[in-house]
């Protein structure tokens, strides 16, 4: 395992780990934790704006449930199933089923809809510890699951805002445009032959109505509908499969979905399964890897280390760390007895994009001494200096 391993990564920065008595689960640290929820908020940020409306559901649910659903069948071997005294409950794999719950609460009609829902679905899957891999395959894990419940005529407008949505992201997030791939029916799917033949025309036809060129992946499509798949390729080459929007029209009609149509009649919805990340924690690995540690400063845990030359500048460096802080940027201190070249070595030794340094000159002239982990320097008043780096909080 080589130093650019996120595994390594994980543990030279202080982010996660992972233990021998709870395999495949996470356990994140502080610093680990920040990047987690810099990631989220991210995501959630777009989602808003696009009109979904963010929900939390249920992790443990009845057996029932997942039976009606076919996910059972499917992938019953791989759920985690929990005694109880009245019906068997399984962790949930997915969150796809509950949503469909949400959906069902009510009366809906055909003007509701498109209906988004977004959220950040805690998921178990009991994979063979065999396959088990730091953050790249995990049996605890959240997905930026999204469901969108429309008609027909909605699924182009509607896979397009999503590639909209993954092609910005993914370039905010430093990668060059994802290859695509449409995955068609598997052999052993639900559904009639005539509906994946709709589903896979329209999804294609979506697909190149984005300008997408993709390549076909026959057979890989999920058990109720094909699919785009998007894989980036990082700055050593290797490809990795992320983002995802899938076109299903099974699980509605599994699950008693409908709504009233324009004659007042009820009908199924489509329902339009997709993701940016995937898993947020093997997208931690992939940009953890992608970036050799080095993360740009918006998603940096810590984005600026306050270095005090000596006690006598103790107190102008609290005050710096409160004015950055208040300015939003992620900034820690770094005092103590150590000389200041040792704790400079110990900013970069944990990747931290700018060190502040305060010594006698820039205490009395209400000053900071900013070193870029690229080697830049450059002295700024402390308002400016708050201003300039508060920029790059939000700078993608």
């Amino acid at each position: 395992m080589d130093d650019l391993d996120h595994r390594n990564l994980g543990t030279r920065l202080d982010l996660w780990h992972i233990q021998e008595d709870a395999p495949g689960m996470v356990f994140w640290h502080p610093r680990g934790h920040t990047l987690y929820r810099v990631l989220e908020d991210y995501v959630r940020g777009k989602m808003r704006r696009l009109g979904y409306a963010e929900v939390r559901t249920p992790q443990l649910l009845p057996r029932d449930l997942w039976v009606q659903s076919g996910h059972w069948e499917k992938f019953g071997g791989n759920m985690f199933n929990v005694a109880d005294d009245e019906r068997p409950m399984a962790l949930k794999p997915m969150s796809c089923p509950c949503h469909v719950q949400i959906f069902n609460k009510g009366l809906r009609s055909w003007r509701d809809l498109p209906l988004r829902y977004a959220e950040f679905g805690a998921c178990h899957r009991n994979e063979p510890s065999g396959s088990l891999h730091g953050l790249m395959r995990t049996r605890g894990f959240e997905q930026d699951d999204a469901h969108v419940f429309c008609r027909e005529e909605d699924v182009a407008g509607e896979v397009a805002r999503f590639v909209t949505l993954l092609r910005e992201a993914y370039a905010e997030l430093g990668f060059s445009a994802p290859e695509v791939a449409l995955s068609t029916r598997p052999r052993v799917r639900a559904g009639t032959d005539e509906l994946w033949d709709w589903a896979e025309e329209t999804l294609g036809n979506a697909a190149r109505s984005c300008g997408l060129m993709f390549d076909v992946q026959p057979e890989e499509g999920a058990f109720y509908g094909p699919k785009l798949d998007f894989a980036l390729r990082d700055r050593l080459g290797r490809s990795w499969q992320c983002g995802t929007v899938q076109l299903d029209s099974v699980l509605p009609s599994r699950l008693d979905a409908s709504y009233v149509g324009p004659d007042g009649s009820r009908a199924i919805p489509v329902m339009i399964h997709h993701a940016v990340f995937g898993s947020i924690c093997r997208f931690v690995a992939i940009l953890l890897e992608h970036y050799k540690g080095a993360l740009p400063f918006w998603l940096s845990p810590d984005q600026v280390a306050v270095a005090p030359i000596s006690q006598d500048q103790a107190a102008y460096a609290a005050e710096v760390l409160e004015t950055l802080e208040a300015h939003n940027i992620r900034t820690v201190l770094l005092g103590g007895a150590e000389t200041l070249s040792r704790r400079i070595v110990v900013a970069h030794e944990a990747s931290i994009p700018v060190v502040a340094v305060v010594g006698r000159r820039e205490s009395e002239q209400r000053t900071l001494s900013l070193r870029e982990r690229a080697g830049d320097n450059v002295v700024l008043t402390l308002e400016d200096a708050a201003i300039t780096l508060s920029r790059r909080v939000t700078s993608c």
